[in-house]
Protein backbone atom coordinates (compact mmCIF):
# COMPACT_ATOMS: atom_id res chain seq x y z
CA UNK A 1 0.00 0.00 0.00
CA UNK A 2 1.25 3.28 -0.77
CA UNK A 3 2.33 5.64 1.37
CA UNK A 4 0.62 9.33 0.46
CA UNK A 5 0.65 12.77 1.65
CA UNK A 6 -2.16 15.30 0.52
CA UNK A 7 -2.28 19.22 -0.40
CA UNK A 8 -5.04 21.36 -0.32
CA UNK A 9 -5.12 24.26 -1.77
CA UNK A 10 -7.82 26.88 -0.83
CA UNK A 11 -8.25 29.67 -3.13
CA UNK A 12 -10.85 31.10 -1.68
CA UNK A 13 -13.85 30.17 -4.23
CA UNK A 14 -15.27 26.68 -3.47
CA UNK A 15 -18.97 26.91 -4.20
CA UNK A 16 -19.50 26.72 -0.67
CA UNK A 17 -16.87 24.52 0.42
CA UNK A 18 -14.31 24.67 2.56
CA UNK A 19 -10.91 23.91 2.45
CA UNK A 20 -11.37 21.27 5.67
CA UNK A 21 -14.31 19.72 3.63
CA UNK A 22 -12.49 19.42 0.18
CA UNK A 23 -9.77 17.57 2.04
CA UNK A 24 -12.43 15.34 3.44
CA UNK A 25 -13.20 14.27 -0.04
CA UNK A 26 -9.64 14.09 -0.62
CA UNK A 27 -9.54 11.63 1.85
CA UNK A 28 -12.35 9.41 0.50
CA UNK A 29 -10.97 9.99 -2.90
CA UNK A 30 -7.32 8.18 -2.06
CA UNK A 31 -8.74 5.86 0.55
CA UNK A 32 -11.09 4.74 -2.60
CA UNK A 33 -7.42 3.94 -5.17
CA UNK A 34 -6.03 1.94 -2.12
CA UNK A 35 -3.51 4.00 -0.55
CA UNK A 36 -2.77 5.14 2.98
CA UNK A 37 -2.94 8.44 4.05
CA UNK A 38 0.34 9.68 6.30
CA UNK A 39 0.13 13.21 5.96
CA UNK A 40 -2.04 16.41 5.27
CA UNK A 41 -1.40 20.11 4.31
CA UNK A 42 -3.77 23.12 3.76
CA UNK A 43 -2.30 25.89 2.53
CA UNK A 44 -4.26 29.20 1.64
CA UNK A 45 -3.49 31.41 -1.08
CA UNK A 46 -4.91 34.29 -2.99
CA UNK A 47 -3.39 33.30 -5.94
CA UNK A 48 -1.33 30.51 -7.81
CA UNK A 49 2.35 30.32 -8.58
CA UNK A 50 2.45 30.23 -12.29
CA UNK A 51 5.61 28.07 -11.96
CA UNK A 52 5.15 26.01 -8.94
CA UNK A 53 1.44 26.50 -7.90
CA UNK A 54 2.09 26.90 -4.21
CA UNK A 55 5.44 28.90 -4.29
CA UNK A 56 8.67 27.02 -4.00
CA UNK A 57 9.17 27.75 -0.36
CA UNK A 58 6.07 25.23 0.40
CA UNK A 59 6.84 22.75 -1.94
CA UNK A 60 10.25 22.21 -0.29
CA UNK A 61 8.61 21.95 2.75
CA UNK A 62 6.61 19.32 1.33
CA UNK A 63 9.74 17.49 -0.17
CA UNK A 64 11.25 17.50 3.36
CA UNK A 65 8.15 15.84 4.46
CA UNK A 66 7.85 13.43 1.89
CA UNK A 67 11.82 12.44 2.23
CA UNK A 68 11.80 12.21 5.87
CA UNK A 69 8.79 10.09 5.96
CA UNK A 70 9.73 8.31 3.17
CA UNK A 71 6.63 8.55 1.63
CA UNK A 72 5.51 6.93 -2.11
CA UNK A 73 3.50 10.16 -3.65
CA UNK A 74 2.27 13.77 -3.39
CA UNK A 75 -1.82 14.24 -4.48
CA UNK A 76 -2.67 17.64 -4.84
CA UNK A 77 -6.73 18.34 -4.44
CA UNK A 78 -6.43 20.81 -7.21
CA UNK A 79 -5.43 20.51 -11.21
CA UNK A 80 -2.00 20.92 -12.23
CA UNK A 81 -0.33 22.24 -15.41
CA UNK A 82 2.04 20.10 -16.82
CA UNK A 83 4.98 22.51 -16.48
CA UNK A 84 3.65 22.95 -12.98
CA UNK A 85 3.65 19.08 -12.07
CA UNK A 86 7.37 18.19 -13.75
CA UNK A 87 8.51 21.39 -11.21
CA UNK A 88 6.44 20.20 -8.09
CA UNK A 89 8.28 16.42 -8.80
CA UNK A 90 11.82 17.54 -9.55
CA UNK A 91 11.84 20.22 -6.32
CA UNK A 92 9.72 16.94 -3.89
CA UNK A 93 11.59 13.99 -5.15
CA UNK A 94 8.61 11.77 -5.13
CA UNK A 95 5.16 11.10 -7.70
CA UNK A 96 3.18 13.96 -7.87
CA UNK A 97 -0.22 13.53 -9.18
CA UNK A 98 -3.12 15.72 -9.26
CA UNK A 99 -6.89 15.40 -8.44
CA UNK A 100 -7.61 14.65 -11.97
CA UNK A 101 -5.17 11.69 -12.56
CA UNK A 102 -6.27 10.52 -8.88
CA UNK A 103 -10.29 10.46 -10.33
CA UNK A 104 -8.87 8.49 -13.43
CA UNK A 105 -7.14 6.31 -11.77
CA UNK A 106 -9.81 5.49 -9.54
CA UNK A 107 -12.09 4.71 -12.70
CA UNK A 108 -10.04 2.70 -14.22
CA UNK A 109 -9.97 0.39 -11.84
CA UNK A 110 -13.78 0.19 -11.77
CA UNK A 111 -14.30 0.36 -15.09
CA UNK A 112 -15.81 -3.41 -16.67
CA UNK A 113 -17.48 -2.83 -20.00
CA UNK A 114 -15.21 -2.22 -23.30
CA UNK A 115 -16.93 1.19 -23.57
CA UNK A 116 -16.12 2.13 -20.27
CA UNK A 117 -12.15 0.78 -20.08
CA UNK A 118 -12.06 2.99 -23.35
CA UNK A 119 -13.14 6.10 -22.57
CA UNK A 120 -11.17 5.86 -19.51
CA UNK A 121 -8.07 5.21 -21.42
CA UNK A 122 -8.84 8.18 -23.97
CA UNK A 123 -9.43 10.43 -21.05
CA UNK A 124 -5.90 9.64 -19.62
CA UNK A 125 -4.35 9.70 -22.86
CA UNK A 126 -6.00 12.93 -23.33
CA UNK A 127 -4.50 14.33 -20.04
CA UNK A 128 -0.78 12.36 -20.65
CA UNK A 129 -0.58 14.24 -24.10
CA UNK A 130 0.59 17.75 -22.83
CA UNK A 131 2.90 16.24 -19.96
CA UNK A 132 4.81 14.73 -22.35
CA UNK A 133 8.05 17.29 -21.74
CA UNK A 134 11.31 16.13 -20.09
CA UNK A 135 12.55 13.50 -18.47
CA UNK A 136 11.66 13.79 -14.84
CA UNK A 137 10.19 11.64 -12.61
CA UNK A 138 7.08 11.69 -14.77
CA UNK A 139 8.44 9.21 -17.26
CA UNK A 140 9.64 7.23 -15.42
CA UNK A 141 6.61 5.80 -13.51
CA UNK A 142 6.76 1.98 -15.19
CA UNK A 143 5.96 0.48 -11.63
CA UNK A 144 2.32 0.25 -9.99
CA UNK A 145 0.59 2.24 -8.01
CA UNK A 146 -2.09 5.53 -7.83
CA UNK A 147 -1.39 7.20 -11.16
CA UNK A 148 -0.02 4.76 -13.21
CA UNK A 149 -2.44 2.62 -14.17
CA UNK A 150 -4.71 2.85 -17.27
CA UNK A 151 -3.27 2.31 -20.67
CA UNK A 152 -0.46 0.19 -19.59
CA UNK A 153 3.05 -0.03 -18.56
CA UNK A 154 4.80 1.74 -21.62
CA UNK A 155 2.29 4.55 -22.23
CA UNK A 156 5.00 7.00 -21.36
CA UNK A 157 7.66 5.79 -23.41
CA UNK A 158 5.74 6.07 -26.45
CA UNK A 159 6.09 9.94 -28.50
CA UNK A 160 3.72 11.85 -29.32
CA UNK A 161 3.14 11.07 -32.79
CA UNK A 162 1.99 7.32 -31.17
CA UNK A 163 -0.11 8.67 -28.66
CA UNK A 164 -2.18 10.70 -31.15
CA UNK A 165 -2.69 7.70 -33.49
CA UNK A 166 -3.78 5.88 -30.07
CA UNK A 167 -6.46 8.96 -28.94
CA UNK A 168 -7.78 8.12 -32.87
CA UNK A 169 -8.16 5.02 -32.33
CA UNK A 170 -9.80 5.26 -28.99
CA UNK A 171 -12.14 7.92 -30.34
CA UNK A 172 -13.45 4.92 -33.29
CA UNK A 173 -13.53 2.71 -30.85
CA UNK A 174 -15.74 4.40 -28.81
CA UNK A 175 -18.18 5.86 -31.36
CA UNK A 176 -18.23 2.21 -32.97
CA UNK A 177 -19.54 0.97 -29.09
CA UNK A 178 -21.46 4.44 -28.54
CA UNK A 179 -23.51 2.94 -32.28
CA UNK A 180 -23.96 -0.48 -30.51
CA UNK A 181 -25.17 0.88 -27.05
CA UNK A 182 -27.52 3.35 -29.21
CA UNK A 183 -28.65 0.20 -31.09
CA UNK A 184 -29.29 -2.26 -28.65
CA UNK A 185 -31.60 1.02 -27.33
CA UNK A 186 -33.64 1.61 -30.30
CA UNK A 187 -34.25 -2.75 -29.74
CA UNK A 188 -35.85 -1.65 -26.46
CA UNK A 189 -37.44 1.17 -27.82
CA UNK A 190 -39.11 -1.85 -30.21
CA UNK A 191 -41.51 -2.09 -27.19
CA UNK A 192 -41.71 1.32 -25.71
CA UNK A 193 -40.85 1.31 -21.73
CA UNK A 194 -40.02 4.98 -20.01
CA UNK A 195 -36.39 4.88 -18.44
CA UNK A 196 -35.78 6.15 -15.22
CA UNK A 197 -32.38 7.43 -14.46
CA UNK A 198 -30.65 7.22 -10.44
CA UNK A 199 -28.58 10.12 -10.35
CA UNK A 200 -26.33 11.58 -7.43
CA UNK A 201 -23.26 12.45 -5.86
CA UNK A 202 -20.66 9.39 -6.02
CA UNK A 203 -21.71 7.49 -2.72
CA UNK A 204 -25.37 8.79 -1.86
CA UNK A 205 -26.84 5.17 -2.21
CA UNK A 206 -27.91 4.86 -5.84
CA UNK A 207 -26.53 1.39 -6.25
CA UNK A 208 -27.95 0.58 -3.13
CA UNK A 209 -31.72 1.99 -4.03
CA UNK A 210 -31.62 0.23 -7.13
CA UNK A 211 -30.94 -3.32 -5.74
CA UNK A 212 -33.54 -3.04 -3.21
CA UNK A 213 -36.25 -1.83 -5.98
CA UNK A 214 -35.50 -4.45 -8.57
CA UNK A 215 -33.77 -7.25 -6.21
CA UNK A 216 -30.34 -6.77 -7.91
CA UNK A 217 -26.84 -7.35 -7.13
CA UNK A 218 -25.00 -3.65 -8.17
CA UNK A 219 -21.93 -3.45 -6.12
CA UNK A 220 -22.03 -1.55 -3.23
CA UNK A 221 -19.37 -0.62 -1.16
CA UNK A 222 -18.73 2.22 1.06
CA UNK A 223 -16.36 4.05 -1.13
CA UNK A 224 -16.51 6.44 -4.30
CA UNK A 225 -16.97 5.94 -7.63
CA UNK A 226 -18.39 2.17 -6.56
CA UNK A 227 -19.70 1.75 -10.02
CA UNK A 228 -18.72 3.36 -12.93
CA UNK A 229 -20.28 1.24 -16.00
CA UNK A 230 -24.26 1.94 -15.69
CA UNK A 231 -26.80 -0.78 -14.32
CA UNK A 232 -30.31 -1.09 -16.27
CA UNK A 233 -33.00 -3.23 -14.44
CA UNK A 234 -37.02 -3.79 -15.20
CA UNK A 235 -39.41 -2.68 -12.80
CA UNK A 236 -43.51 -3.38 -12.94
CA UNK A 237 -45.00 -0.30 -11.58
CA UNK A 238 -48.54 -1.09 -9.56
CA UNK A 239 -50.45 -0.05 -12.80
CA UNK A 240 -48.69 -2.40 -14.56
CA UNK A 241 -46.66 -0.03 -16.50
CA UNK A 242 -42.75 -1.53 -16.96
CA UNK A 243 -40.07 0.63 -16.34
CA UNK A 244 -36.61 0.79 -16.66
CA UNK A 245 -34.40 2.02 -13.90
CA UNK A 246 -30.58 2.83 -15.36
CA UNK A 247 -28.01 3.42 -12.33
CA UNK A 248 -25.37 6.12 -13.45
CA UNK A 249 -22.13 7.02 -12.58
CA UNK A 250 -21.94 8.88 -9.49
CA UNK A 251 -21.30 13.04 -9.79
CA UNK A 252 -18.50 14.75 -7.62
CA UNK A 253 -17.82 18.59 -6.93
CA UNK A 254 -15.89 20.08 -9.08
CA UNK A 255 -15.75 17.40 -11.62
CA UNK A 256 -13.32 18.61 -14.85
CA UNK A 257 -15.51 19.61 -17.80
CA UNK A 258 -12.81 17.02 -20.18
CA UNK A 259 -14.03 14.46 -17.48
CA UNK A 260 -17.43 15.49 -18.21
CA UNK A 261 -16.59 15.11 -22.12
CA UNK A 262 -15.01 12.00 -22.00
CA UNK A 263 -17.89 10.75 -20.46
CA UNK A 264 -20.56 11.66 -22.39
CA UNK A 265 -21.38 8.59 -23.86
CA UNK A 266 -22.10 7.21 -20.66
CA UNK A 267 -23.72 9.76 -19.35
CA UNK A 268 -26.41 9.72 -22.55
CA UNK A 269 -28.43 7.63 -19.96
CA UNK A 270 -29.19 10.16 -18.37
CA UNK A 271 -29.97 12.75 -21.12
CA UNK A 272 -32.16 9.92 -22.76
CA UNK A 273 -33.97 9.50 -19.41
CA UNK A 274 -37.64 10.30 -19.58
CA UNK A 275 -37.35 10.99 -15.81
CA UNK A 276 -34.60 11.80 -13.27
CA UNK A 277 -34.29 10.07 -9.55
CA UNK A 278 -31.65 12.56 -7.65
CA UNK A 279 -30.56 10.82 -4.75
CA UNK A 280 -29.32 13.04 -1.73
CA UNK A 281 -27.72 11.58 1.09
CA UNK A 282 -29.27 13.81 3.62
CA UNK A 283 -27.52 12.41 6.49
CA UNK A 284 -24.04 13.69 4.75
CA UNK A 285 -22.79 17.35 6.40
CA UNK A 286 -22.65 19.07 2.86
CA UNK A 287 -25.91 17.60 1.58
CA UNK A 288 -27.20 20.71 0.15
CA UNK A 289 -23.61 21.36 -1.87
CA UNK A 290 -23.29 18.40 -3.54
CA UNK A 291 -26.74 18.41 -4.48
CA UNK A 292 -25.87 21.92 -6.06
CA UNK A 293 -22.44 19.88 -7.80
CA UNK A 294 -25.49 17.49 -9.46
CA UNK A 295 -27.32 20.16 -10.67
CA UNK A 296 -23.75 21.94 -12.58
CA UNK A 297 -23.16 18.62 -14.18
CA UNK A 298 -26.61 18.33 -15.05
CA UNK A 299 -26.41 21.77 -16.47
CA UNK A 300 -23.31 20.73 -18.89
CA UNK A 301 -25.40 17.97 -19.97
CA UNK A 302 -28.49 20.07 -20.97
CA UNK A 303 -30.52 17.75 -18.70
CA UNK A 304 -30.83 20.51 -16.04
CA UNK A 305 -34.89 20.38 -16.94
CA UNK A 306 -36.10 17.38 -17.32
CA UNK A 307 -38.76 15.99 -14.86
CA UNK A 308 -36.76 15.41 -11.14
CA UNK A 309 -38.01 13.29 -8.62
CA UNK A 310 -35.60 13.79 -5.47
CA UNK A 311 -35.20 10.80 -3.33
CA UNK A 312 -33.57 12.13 0.13
CA UNK A 313 -31.77 9.06 1.40
CA UNK A 314 -30.60 7.59 4.79
CA UNK A 315 -33.65 9.10 6.60
CA UNK A 316 -32.90 6.05 9.37
CA UNK A 317 -29.50 7.98 10.10
CA UNK A 318 -31.47 11.58 11.17
CA UNK A 319 -34.52 12.60 13.42
CA UNK A 320 -37.75 13.71 12.05
CA UNK A 321 -37.44 17.50 12.62
CA UNK A 322 -34.07 17.80 10.32
CA UNK A 323 -35.97 15.09 7.71
CA UNK A 324 -39.08 17.54 7.43
CA UNK A 325 -36.49 20.80 6.67
CA UNK A 326 -34.81 18.96 4.32
CA UNK A 327 -38.33 17.83 2.08
CA UNK A 328 -39.12 21.40 2.71
CA UNK A 329 -36.17 22.59 1.07
CA UNK A 330 -36.15 20.59 -1.84
CA UNK A 331 -39.69 20.08 -4.35
CA UNK A 332 -41.05 16.63 -5.29
CA UNK A 333 -39.12 15.03 -2.61
CA UNK A 334 -39.65 11.64 -1.26
CA UNK A 335 -37.94 10.64 2.21
CA UNK A 336 -36.58 7.35 2.10
CA UNK A 337 -34.25 4.80 3.55
CA UNK A 338 -32.87 2.83 0.22
CA UNK A 339 -31.09 -0.27 2.96
CA UNK A 340 -34.01 -0.67 4.91
CA UNK A 341 -36.71 0.12 2.50
CA UNK A 342 -38.66 2.64 4.24
CA UNK A 343 -40.98 4.76 2.67
CA UNK A 344 -40.88 2.52 -0.80
CA UNK A 345 -44.16 2.92 -1.57
CA UNK A 346 -44.38 6.58 -1.48
CA UNK A 347 -41.54 6.46 -3.96
CA UNK A 348 -43.45 3.95 -6.25
CA UNK A 349 -46.58 5.97 -6.24
CA UNK A 350 -44.20 9.41 -6.73
CA UNK A 351 -42.62 8.24 -9.52
CA UNK A 352 -46.37 6.30 -11.25
CA UNK A 353 -47.96 9.60 -10.56
CA UNK A 354 -44.80 11.35 -12.63
CA UNK A 355 -45.46 8.61 -15.31
CA UNK A 356 -48.83 9.54 -15.22
CA UNK A 357 -49.02 12.31 -18.30
CA UNK A 358 -47.39 9.72 -20.53
CA UNK A 359 -50.04 7.27 -19.62
CA UNK A 360 -53.59 7.13 -21.79
CA UNK A 361 -56.84 5.42 -21.59
CA UNK A 362 -57.56 3.82 -25.24
CA UNK A 363 -59.69 1.43 -26.91
CA UNK A 364 -58.00 -0.95 -29.35
CA UNK A 365 -60.13 -2.96 -31.95
CA UNK A 366 -56.84 -6.12 -32.82
CA UNK A 367 -57.44 -9.20 -35.08
CA UNK A 368 -57.31 -12.03 -32.63
CA UNK A 369 -54.14 -13.16 -34.70
CA UNK A 370 -52.49 -10.14 -33.43
CA UNK A 371 -51.51 -12.30 -30.45
CA UNK A 372 -48.17 -10.01 -29.96
CA UNK A 373 -50.00 -6.31 -29.69
CA UNK A 374 -52.74 -7.53 -27.03
CA UNK A 375 -49.35 -9.40 -25.36
CA UNK A 376 -47.71 -5.68 -25.61
CA UNK A 377 -51.08 -4.34 -23.99
CA UNK A 378 -51.03 -6.80 -21.12
CA UNK A 379 -46.98 -6.47 -20.73
CA UNK A 380 -47.01 -2.73 -20.54
CA UNK A 381 -50.28 -1.64 -18.92
CA UNK A 382 -53.76 -2.13 -17.11
CA UNK A 383 -56.23 -4.07 -18.73
CA UNK A 384 -60.16 -2.22 -17.55
CA UNK A 385 -62.55 -4.68 -20.36
CA UNK A 386 -62.03 -7.12 -23.02
CA UNK A 387 -64.58 -8.73 -25.43
CA UNK A 388 -64.51 -10.52 -28.41
CA UNK A 389 -67.00 -9.22 -31.65
CA UNK A 390 -66.45 -11.65 -34.31
CA UNK A 391 -62.91 -12.30 -35.66
CA UNK A 392 -61.75 -9.32 -33.23
CA UNK A 393 -61.29 -8.71 -30.14
CA UNK A 394 -61.75 -5.12 -28.56
CA UNK A 395 -59.75 -3.96 -25.43
CA UNK A 396 -60.03 -0.94 -23.18
CA UNK A 397 -56.75 -0.49 -21.11
CA UNK A 398 -54.60 2.18 -19.93
CA UNK A 399 -51.14 2.14 -21.48
CA UNK A 400 -48.16 4.74 -22.21
CA UNK A 401 -48.71 7.10 -24.75
CA UNK A 402 -45.46 5.47 -26.57
CA UNK A 403 -47.35 1.81 -26.75
CA UNK A 404 -50.78 3.46 -27.58
CA UNK A 405 -49.17 4.64 -31.08
CA UNK A 406 -47.13 1.91 -31.65
CA UNK A 407 -50.28 -0.34 -31.43
CA UNK A 408 -52.01 2.28 -33.94
CA UNK A 409 -49.40 2.04 -36.14
CA UNK A 410 -49.73 -1.30 -36.32
CA UNK A 411 -52.85 -2.49 -36.76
Amino acid sequence: MEKVLLVTVNLGKGYGWSAEDSAQELRELVASSGALVEEEIICRRDKISPTYFIGKGKAEEISFIAQNENLDAVIFNNDLSGSQQKTLEEIIGVKTIDRTQLILDIFARRAKSNEGKVQVELAQLLYLMPRLVGKGIILSRLGGGIGTRGPGETKLEIDRRRIRERIAKLKRDLERLTTQRRMRGKSRQKIPVPSIAIIGYTNAGKSTLINSLTASKVIVENRLFSTLDPTIRQFTLPTNQRVLFVDTVGFLHNLPHHLIESFKATLEEVVEADVLLHVIDIAHPKAQQQSQAVYRVLEELDAADKPTITVLNKIDKLEEAVISRFKRTFENSVAISALHKRNFEELIDRITLQLSGQIDVAEFRLPQARMDLLKMIYDNGHVLSKEYSGQDVIIKAQVPIKVKERIKRSI
